[in-house]
């Protein structure tokens, strides 16, 4: 079985290939107006490079697949007409949300308008109460002249969700089956999130049916062209599920490309010996940052384009900075770098697509800190003549120097960067100096240095093919299914055995979707969690379940917020289970013969590059060449395939073990 594992970007599509214990990579730019283009030109050049020709079916792959196109059709508004059914007089709470305020000093702020429309929102009477009673019977007449005018309406997919459907979800049963008849895909807030909070439910439920039929269409198209072999597809957990899966719970993938990245940093870092990391992933179009003490950080309080999605994420924080951002003036006249991207068409002005505006990519080539006959391999030329043209323009329209102007366009995106890193640390009380920078992303290499200086981090991790890591990260992935429940209980009198109970049913069904999923039995693990906080709180803690739960929580929330309570009651608010299954991931096997000088194959030359203010003669040294326990100091710039890697001066590298580049800086 020849297992690949394919990451879309919003410049290249990563593919990696894994053929007994033989791994090989390849990347290809990404198609925006079909991402599946790219993914089946990558699987059809896979295939050719292993000589078993240029058909993709019935070739017994196993492919899991990061897709950015349930992010995309949020981000651009673009995904189906939806309607939404809730309780009557209850249809405005999708939009009314919470009291909080994006932009709290802007005094001309204005929503954008919702994804669902007013038109099509629809009430139906009947309500269950907050102890799961019926206290009023569903009507079933307004709610056949509802799918009526919902037919009418010309919508394309809906949602619905009842107050409390999460403790009996007969109403949005019926509801569902009246729905039908219209043949349209229908999500159920029950089946999508059975947890209390109406607002974030029916959000989270909202998205998935504005996204779900766009990657349908997707993963179907994607179905077709792999016929015979198996598709999965990441989420955002940090597991994979079924294409199938994935069709109908589609707010799951939201974040699947940078997940997959997230589980490739902490199982190599583990491997290496290292657990507390700040992940950076710099790509062509965004950054990706996330911070592991130990294990990956989820979150259930993520968002995306202002719409609350609560089903289990890795907490990544985003920020439009990447080889691609723009350089522009904004109104004031002050240098901006993003969020405004080139994307892969056209691009960056080197990669001679027909760019014309200066990116990061660009400002690197200018300083460097590029070689170009050594991008992605020498595969892709690159323009150097116009980069260098369109740079030069730009800074005579500033009145500056160009070398000035292309290290304040790095400059700036560092400090975005730095800013988002400091989102996930400084502000959750973590040092960033207490952990070590891992680095990847095809950009990631040319700024990791910089941006750990700034932060004050000692060190840096750069893995073997940091660009494609994220594409490795899927071939390491689990299958995951995420389940909860809300209780609403208290503590101390909530009896383990009843606690027990909820989780063998929770368990019961996790089993019976994990091998309905292809997951041996024998491979299924379960992890069990409860969300717990002080009585009278809004936000809950999530906690690994065990015997003294109340003083787990007790030392959790001193460790995240510097103090405890143990005077107030605490309460359980849902029960949570994430069940497993287990899958066989690539291995890597450790070097035990250390050699620390350079072979001479590993040093290409050397050019100027510039470093502060001065502009240094830089070794060129191939990655491929590098063996473990070589050791070099820079200035220098390590070339491969899937990235550039720029040392400064005043920094020393060695390969560990695993031929993993560790960088720190010397005093």
């Amino acid at each position: 079985m020849l297992t690949i594992g394919v990451d879309t970007g919003g410049t290249f599509t990563d593919l990696i290939f894994r053929n007994r214990e033989n791994i090989g990579t390849y990347k290809t730019l990404s198609t925006p107006h079909n991402p599946s283009e790219a993914v089946i030109q990558g699987l059809t050049h896979i295939m050719e490079t292993l000589g078993l020709g240029k058909t993709i079916t019935d070739q017994d792959l196993f492919i899991v697949h990061g897709s950015t196109v349930a992010t995309n059709a949020i981000l651009e508004r673009k995904g189906v007409r939806t309607a939404l059914v809730t309780n009557a007089r209850f249809t405005d709470v999708i939009e009314i949300g919470r009291q909080n305020r994006s932009r709290l000093y802007d005094l001309a702020y204005r929503k954008d308008p919702h994804i669902v429309p007013q038109e099509l929102r629809f009430g139906v009477p009947g309500r269950i109460t907050s102890k799961g009673d019926i206290l009023e019977d569903f009507d079933r007449d307004a709610a056949t002249d509802i799918v009526a005018r919902i037919k009418a309406s010309d919508a394309e997919s809906v949602a619905v969700c009842f107050l409390f459907s999460f403790l009996k979800p007969d109403h949005e049963r019926q509801m569902g089956e009246l729905l039908k008849d219209l043949g349209l895909p229908v999500s159920l807030s029950h089946e999508i999130l059975a947890e209390f909070r109406e607002f974030e439910r029916t959000s989270t439920t909202v998205v998935n049916a504005y996204v779900s039929p766009i990657m349908t269409r997707y993963l179907t198209d994607l179905k077709n062209a792999v016929t015979g072999n198996t598709l999965r597809i990441m989420q955002s957990n940090g597991g994979s599920i079924s294409a199938d899966t994935a069709m109908r719970e589609s707010v799951r993938t939201i974040l699947s490309g940078p997940a997959g990245g997230a589980v490739g940093a902490l199982e190599i870092g583990r491997m290496a010996g290292f657990d507390k990391l700040i992940t950076f992933d710099m790509g062509g179009t965004s950054t990706d940052v996330s911070l592991m003490d130990g294990q990956l950080p989820l979150t259930l309080e993520s968002s995306i384009s202002g719409y609350p999605v609560k089903v289990p994420m890795i907490a990544i924080h985003t920020v439009g900075a990447g080889g691609g951002s723009i350089a522009a003036l904004d109104s004031g006249g002050s240098l901006t770098v993003g969020p405004e991207s080139a994307g892969a068409t056209p691009g960056p002005v080197c990669y001679g697509q027909g760019g014309t505006r200066v990116t990061v990519t660009d400002a690197n080539l200018y300083l460097g800190h590029i070689v170009p006959e050594h991008f992605l391999g020498g595969g892709m030329a690159l323009d150097e003549k116009s980069a260098r043209a369109a740079v030069e323009t730009l800074s005579a329209q500033l009145s500056m120097d160009p070398v000035e102007l292309t290290k304040g366009v790095l400059a700036v995106a560092n400090t975005n960067m730095e800013r988002a890193i400091r989102v996930i640390s400084v502000e959750k009380g973590f040092d960033p100096r207490e952990f070590t920078l891992f680095s990847f992303g095809g950009a990631g290499g040319m700024h990791c240095a910089e941006l750990a200086r700034l932060l004050g981090m000692p060190r840096i991790f750069i893995p073997v093919n940091p660009g494609i890591l994220s594409a490795m990260g899927m071939l390491m992935a689990d299958v995951v299914k995420d389940y909860s429940r809300t209780v609403m209980r208290d503590a101390m009198t909530f009896p383990i055995d009843e606690m027990e109970d909820i989780f063998a049913q929770m368990e019961s069904r996790g089993l019976s979707e994990l091998t309905d999923e292809g997951v041996r039995t024998e491979s299924v693990e379960h992890e069990r969690y409860l969300d717990m906080r002080y009585k009278g709180q809004s936000f809950e803690i999530i906690v690994t379940f065990e015997k003294d739960c109340i003083e787990a929580f007790q030392s959790l929330h001193e460790k995240q917020y510097g103090h405890r309570n143990p005077d107030k009651p605490v309460e359980v608010v849902n029960v949570r289970l994430r069940s497993r299954g287990r899958q066989d991931k690539p291995k890597f096997e450790k070097c035990e013969t250390m050699e620390k000088t350079l072979p001479e194959a590993a040093l290409l030359g050397t050019r100027q590059a510039v470093f502060g203010s001065k502009r240094l003669e830089t070794a060129i040294i191939d990655r491929a060449e590098l063996l473990p326990g070589n050791e070099f100091n820079g200035p220098a710039i390590i070339t491969e395939y899937s990235s550039t890697i720029v040392i400064p001066p005043d920094s020393s590298v060695r390969v560990d073990p695993w031929s993993n580049l560790i960088l720190e800086f010397v005093e």
